[in-house]
């Protein structure tokens, strides 16, 4: 037991050291609310690649940060903050939001579930979008919210543009919606597309890790 502690100590130690540096400090301010590629830190801090490279390689061998490539744009890879990042730490971001838009690019899984995860969680409102919307709600986002007892909202998938207006909160849980609406969301979680496996282990995963962004957020975003 001693033993464990000591090693959880010294984690805990390595994680403080790691966001001793002021810009370390501010790359997990940036991505304790959404996931950034490596040129997007670059561009929010307006320090160079090779730099950016150097404290992300600090974050990740600290346990911190890790990284996965897009499913849109293979050459992209996404950094997000590990489950245990924050763990004895106090996240430094907030927001305000009218209402949350949810967007992915068929409107039709990771979105749907998302705006209805939002529902039980916050009283801010929230709906769902697509860029390109499919013909009908997957039938794995029915049955996977039909498993964990969460009502998915009526109708067809929707189009973007008859849904944003310039007060909403845009949150893209989808990298294909990201890159092609670029900075004009507030914030990205980068989810993989649970469609293209089908399986019900691929829609639970990206129902959990909603679930923990939506728990995470909800306290964090106030009503303007």
């Amino acid at each position: 037991m001693k033993v464990e502690q000591n090693q959880d100590l010294e984690m805990r130690a390595a994680r403080h050291s790691a966001l001793g540096d002021p810009s370390r400090l501010q790359i997990v301010d940036l991505l304790t609310l959404g996931d950034l590629s490596p040129t997007e830190i670059a561009v929010a801090m307006g320090m160079n690649s090779n730099l950016v490279s150097h404290h992300l390689n600090v974050l990740e061998t600290v346990g911190m940060v890790a990284r996965s490539r897009s499913e849109a744009d293979k050459r992209r890879s996404y950094v997000h903050l590990t489950a245990s990042a924050l763990a004895d730490l106090i996240p430094g971001r907030t927001e305000r939001a009218q209402r949350v838009v949810f967007v992915c690019t068929a409107n039709s899984a990771r979105s749907q579930l998302a705006a209805a995860l939002w529902a039980t969680r916050s009283s801010i409102p929230a709906t769902s979008a697509g860029t390109h919307p499919a013909e009908h709600i997957a039938s794995g986002a029915v049955a996977t919210a039909e498993r964990h007892s969460l009502p998915l909202a009526e109708g067809k998938p929707q189009p973007l543009e008859s849904v944003l207006t310039e007060s909403d909160f845009v949150i893209t849980v989808c990298d294909s919606a990201h890159e092609e609406l670029g900075v004009s969301g507030d914030l990205h979680w980068s989810i993989p597309d649970p469609v293209r496996t089908g399986s019900d282990d691929a829609f639970d995963t990206a129902y959990d890790e909603l679930e923990r962004r939506i728990s995470d957020l909800a306290t964090r975003l106030a009503t303007t």
